[in-house]
């Protein structure tokens, strides 16, 4: 009897942890969420196409720039040859034995300035000059070389300078001669 008595109250502790369970997961009947049934959004209405705009003239425009008119196609006309090329005549003789220098426009300087700028860039060539024979006989290594190659156009240019009696740009190039050949005599 003890047996069937555990089994019914067993049963009886199942059914009612059954019935609370549907009921904890029914949940309350008064506050029930539903969802809305779904809507149907019509598409946009498509833009009506819109006339073009009207272009208005003012009266005195339309005097002075009356409206074009599209004439028809000129009858085609057939070709003729083409005349016989013009030669050019013979130019006068122009002085072709020397070529025109570019004109070099340089400050003008005062007697004392020039004779300055001269005595500057005579030292500083001479100094460039003799650190160039310095490296004469030494192995160079590539940025040595790219080095002295650029005291020698700097040192070119400045005597060019010199001969065209450009004493400001020869004393700037000579002053980058002789610092460039200073640093290359720094590097050894």
């Amino acid at each position: 009897m003890n047996v069937t008595l555990l089994l019914t109250k067993r049963n009886l502790q199942l059914a009612l942890l059954a019935g609370l369970a549907a009921c904890a997961l029914s949940g309350c009947q008064h506050n029930i969420v539903r969802a809305a049934p779904p809507s149907v959004i019509p598409p946009p209405a498509l833009p009506k196409p819109q006339p073009p705009p009207e272009i208005v003239v003012p009266a005195t425009e339309a005097r002075e720039n009356p409206p074009l008119e599209i004439l028809p196609e000129p009858p085609e006309i057939p070709e003729e040859p083409a005349p016989a090329p013009v030669r050019p005549r013979p130019a006068a003789p122009v002085e072709a034995s020397r070529p025109k220098e570019p004109v070099q426009i340089s400050p003008q300087l005062s007697a004392g300035q020039l004779a300055d700028a001269q005595r500057k860039t005579t030292q500083d060539i001479g100094t460039a000059e003799r650190n160039i024979q310095l490296v004469g006989g030494r192995e160079l290594n590539a940025s040595q070389k790219d080095l002295l190659e650029k005291v020698r156009g700097f040192l070119g240019q400045a005597h060019e300078a010199v001969r065209a009696t450009d004493w400001v740009r020869a004393q700037s190039l000579a002053e980058k001669a002789q610092l460039l050949s200073a640093e290359l005599i720094k590097s050894f």
